[in-house]
C-alpha cells in the first residue's frame, strides 16, 4: 500500500484530508480545550503524552476515540502520543467498530477470536499495531499514572467521577452509536460517529504547536 512522509496508509490520509474542522462548532471547541491544552503544556515540557478514553462497556466510544488519537498524533508527527482506552466493565470490542475502521483504511487482524476477541488495529506498516480489545479503566494494559482520562461517555462521567492516577479529568462526550443496532441504520450511524470523533480529534492536534 502507498505510504506518505507520515507513513499512515493512504487511504487513511485520505479520510483524514477530507475531514473538515470548520464544521466543528464554538460549543464543542470548548468542551475540546482542556484536551489541548493538556497535550500542548507536554509537548512544550517534552514530556510524553498519555491519554486514556474511557467509556462504560469500553466497546465503541472510546475505541474510536483511541484509534483515531493515535491516528492523528501521527500525522502531526506528536510522536510522543501513547494512547489508551478503558471502562467502568469490559465486554468486548463491538464488531460494527472494526467494520467502519476498515472503511476509513485501517488494516485490522484477528489475534483472539473469543467472547472478547483481540484485533491488532494497523494505521501504517511501520508502526505497531494499536491492540484492541475491551477492558476496565485501570487493566494492567493501561497506564497508572501521569496520564489524561478523557470520558468519552455520559454514563461514564457520572458513574466514574475519580479515576486514580489520571493528571487530569475530562468529559468529551460522544452519543452512543448503540442506538442503531439492528436497524438498517446502523452502519452509516457508527460511519457517522467515527468520522465526527475523528474530525474533532483533529481539530486537537491540528492546535499544537511544537
Amino acid at each position: 500500500m502507498i505510504q506518505t512522509q507520515n507513513s499512515l496508509f493512504q487511504a487513511i490520509e485520505d479520510t483524514i484530508e477530507k475531514l473538515n474542522i470548520e464544521t466543528v462548532s464554538s460549543e464543542r471547541k470548548a468542551v475540546l480545550e482542556p484536551l489541548i491544552n493538556y497535550i500542548q503544556d507536554k509537548v512544550s515540557n517534552n514530556e510524553p503524552i498519555r491519554i486514556n478514553f474511557i467509556c462504560t462497556h469500553n466497546s465503541r466510544r472510546s475505541h474510536l476515540s483511541q484509534i483515531w488519537a493515535q491516528t492523528l498524533a501521527k500525522y502531526y508527527n506528536i510522536n510522543t502520543v501513547e494512547c489508551y482506552s478503558g471502562g467502568t466493565e469490559a465486554t468486548a470490542l463491538f464488531p460494527m467498530v472494526a467494520k467502519i475502521l476498515k472503511k476509513s483504511g485501517f488494516e485490522i487482524e484477528t489475534l483472539s477470536n473469543s467472547q472478547n476477541p483481540i484485533y491488532a488495529i494497523r494505521y501504517s506498516d511501520n508502526d505497531h499495531p494499536i491492540i484492541g480489545f475491551s477492558k476496565t479503566l485501570d487493566d494492567s494494559f493501561n497506564p497508572k499514572s501521569h496520564f489524561a482520562a478523557v470520558m468519552t461517555c455520559s454514563q461514564a462521567d457520572e458513574g466514574c467521577p475519580f479515576v486514580s492516577g489520571a493528571e487530569k479529568r475530562i468529559p468529551i462526550t460522544f452519543d452512543d452509536p448503540k442506538a442503531f443496532d439492528g436497524t438498517p441504520e446502523q452502519q452509516a450511524k457508527y460511519l457517522e460517529r467515527s468520522l465526527q470523533i475523528a474530525t474533532e480529534l483533529k481539530y486537537v492536534f491540528s492546535q499544537i504547536k511544537k
